[in-house]
């Protein structure tokens, strides 16, 4: 898909609820207020970076196709966000991470400590604009869903530079670190229009399985995508020692040349063979395998949605599935 039809269809995605997206940035304003001032522009730097939102739309999506009528559902978006956000500070700086959304890391203009530590005043923000929804099992979800992300940051972590790593194991980490938000993101949409368990469940089902296709087209991406497109630098994954999907299925399918290659880089965080890398992991299938991947994710995430009623909401969902696998960002 060419960058232009890619722009058309997220226009499409959030056409349907363009109204409530501003008003999720007007609470997302007022919510990032602090006394302290490096708080207010740290977290003002992150935010007006943009970025695709797809978990605040998810749960304006799935609020609105279960027929919502409310305003609770803008404040929850910008929870989401918030606890997006807070995870995107701290994982740049556990990375080391330069470049992100195009622009330089909050973490590379202000510092380590000033940004772990605004990502902690996001999640405690977060957390006191869920309590005033006065919902147990919204508190329930989301408390649920950042303890497991916080899991995933470490299994992530304790994965770094092991180039032993099985797709099972990274699999976990993918559910855990990225598809739990998205999981929660569409759950609270169903659960605070009042839909049934079953519903919720099926909600569930379609955050984390586009979630899991999200995050595996990252790692198709950060081995064929452009700097510009992905906002990132292209070979990051290599760099911070990162066994993704493609080069796990390169240790299991490739010559023993290239799986050679593929240790050492892991190992010793090497981005110098980059090009050779690349050449390896396209040659050999991996890429293909993992958008297959990516693809029967979002196929998962379309079938559960199918009982969903016919709406202009239900259609957006149905298009973020195909979106999600065809993107080029």
């Amino acid at each position: 898909m060419a960058s232009a039809s890619i722009a058309s269809a997220q226009n499409l995605l959030i056409q349907p609820i363009a109204a409530d997206l501003n008003a999720v940035d007007t609470v997302i304003r007022q919510k990032l207020h602090s006394e302290v001032a490096l708080v207010n522009q740290i977290a003002e730097y992150i935010i007006s970076a943009g970025g695709k939102r797809i978990r605040p739309v998810l749960v304006l999506l799935i609020a609105n196709a279960y027929s919502y009528r409310g305003t609770d559902h803008h404040q929850l978006a910008a929870v989401v966000e918030f606890i997006h956000t807070a995870t995107l500070l701290h994982d740049d700086v556990v990375d080391e991470s330069s470049l992100r959304r195009g622009r330089k890391t909050a973490n590379a203009l202000f510092g380590n400590a000033a940004s772990v530590l605004v990502g902690d005043f996001l999640y405690s923000r977060a957390f006191q604009m869920m309590v005033s929804v006065g919902d147990i099992r919204i508190m329930q979800i989301l408390a649920d869903a950042t303890n497991v992300i916080a899991e995933g940051e470490v299994l992530q972590l304790l994965n770094m530079h092991d180039p032993d790593v099985s797709e099972e194991r990274y699999t976990q980490v993918i559910r855990s670190k990225t598809a739990k938000l998205f999981e929660a993101a569409a759950q609270l949409g169903a659960l605070i229009a009042g839909a049934s368990d079953e519903e919720i469940e099926a909600a569930a089902e379609y955050g984390r399985s586009l979630g899991t296709a999200f995050q595996l087209i990252d790692d198709v991406l950060d081995y064929s995508g452009q700097a510009d497109d992905i906002g990132k630098n292209v070979g990051d994954d290599l760099r911070e020692g990162k066994a993704t999907l493609p080069l796990i299925y390169l240790m299991e399918h490739g010559t023993a040349e290239q799986r050679e290659l593929v240790r050492s880089c892991i190992e010793n965080g090497d981005e110098q063979h980059f090009d050779a890398v690349l050449f390896a992991v396209t040659t050999s299938g991996a890429l293909d395998y993992t958008k297959r991947k990516a693809e029967e994710a979002a196929a998962r995430a379309t079938a559960s949605i199918g009982t969903l009623p016919a709406s202009q909401f239900k259609d957006a969902l149905l298009k973020l599935s195909e979106f999600a696998v065809n993107r080029n960002h």
